[in-house]
């Protein structure tokens, strides 16, 4: 098929439509239950009070907003792809974020001095108990007379270009890992292989293992090791030799097809996952995946992806027939002085080129033999 083939044929499977809509539009339909803007999805939506506070500014002050992007569903509901943070902002700023909440104990969002509005400092919607403090009608009016462009994936479209396009307009954006773009993709496609996943990072001995900072916590790296773990840990090795290119498309798309497929086995993945940690955290604790120092007899540092490539995914693979727990600290120990480890585990050599080497390397280690 030749390139001008793939364009026609490609863009006879998106249909789009698109429009200007007003905030007062926008308010409705969530009042309406009309659109979903994935409740799940909050755990992931950390803008600051400063930027929330920017952008009722720019809405006052008639800057353009980005347009929306949102996927039809064969219900009519529209499904929100791209505009979370700046949809939320308003709801919440509005005070109807959480419909749970009732009219009685509603609380209202007081916004903080910005650069060319310094007097929005403690204003809010509308609060009968502090007038003073709240927007003018006319103020409020002006925010909901303003315009939000909305893009539309039509539900005639191919049903991957929801997540295809979520996961171009979020990459590098407002999400700010690629974990937390895949976290959202399964909470769309697969809200069973989400909990799973989340269920495992939540493990006690796992997370005694991996010993992250609080950074990587809320950059939701715990969960990325737990996919690495499940997507590779049981992987032939025809395909560990193939693996090639940027793994972390690798753990996207390996994901993305797991979750539509339900190709998946949670009490295999369980049983692995139980075995290893639970071995692990009773053998070695935080110093499972840190550097070991033979001179010294001492593991140091932090985390090393590495490591955690050949240990974990090592005892993982081997978890029904392992060697004797009283073994498992010495072949740690013995990885750091193996030459195919210190070849393919230094600076520069990327995942996808050292992966090949390591994950056989584990399995080799950690073989009962």
């Amino acid at each position: 098929m030749s390139l001008q083939e793939e364009i026609d044929k490609t863009r006879q499977e998106i249909r789009t439509d698109g429009y200007s809509m007003s905030i007062g539009e926008w308010i409705s339909l969530y009042e309406n239950h009309e659109i979903d803007i994935h409740p799940d999805f909050q755990r992931f939506f950390r803008w600051s009070d400063h930027q929330k506070s920017t952008f009722i500014e720019s809405i006052l002050l008639g800057i353009p907003i980005p347009p929306i992007f949102v996927s039809q569903r064969d219900d009519g509901i529209w499904d929100v792809i791209d505009g979370l943070q700046r949809l939320s902002t308003i709801y919440e700023f509005i005070g109807i974020f959480k419909p749970e909440v009732s009219e009685e104990n509603k609380s209202f969002i007081a916004l903080q001095k910005t650069t060319y509005l310094p007097s929005l400092e403690g204003k809010k919607w509308d609060d009968p108990d502090d007038k003073e403090n709240s927007l003018t009608q006319a103020q409020r009016l002006l925010i909901k007379r303003a315009k939000i462009a909305v893009n539309i994936i039509e539900k005639e479209s191919d049903p991957m270009i929801k997540y295809e396009l979520f996961q171009r307009l979020n990459t590098g954006g407002s999400i700010a890992t690629p974990q937390e773009v895949r976290n959202c993709i399964l909470l769309m496609l697969d809200k069973d292989l989400y909990k799973l996943i989340r269920s495992l990072a939540d493990r006690e001995s796992f997370k005694s293992c991996i010993a992250l900072s609080d950074r990587l916590y809320e950059e939701q790296y715990d969960m990325e090791l737990v996919l690495r773990f499940i997507l590779l840990f049981d992987k032939d090795e025809n395909s560990i030799q193939s693996l090639g290119g940027d793994v972390s498309v690798f753990l996207t798309d390996r994901m993305r097809d797991m979750a539509l497929k339900k190709d998946w086995d949670s009490s295999h993945i369980e049983g692995a996952f139980d075995v290893t940690f639970n071995i692990l955290n009773e053998v070695m604790g935080d110093n499972s995946f840190k550097r070991y120092k033979l001179e010294n007899d001492r593991f140091l540092g932090g985390f090393l992806l590495s490591a955690y490539e050949v240990v974990a995914l090592g005892i993982g693979y081997n978890y029904q027939n392992l060697p004797s727990i009283d073994q498992i600290s010495g072949r740690i120990k013995n990885i750091w002085s193996d030459t195919t480890y210190q070849k393919w585990s230094g600076a520069g050599v990327n995942a996808a080129r050292r992966l090949p080497y390591l994950i056989p390397l584990g399995r080799k280690v950690f073989s009962p033999l």
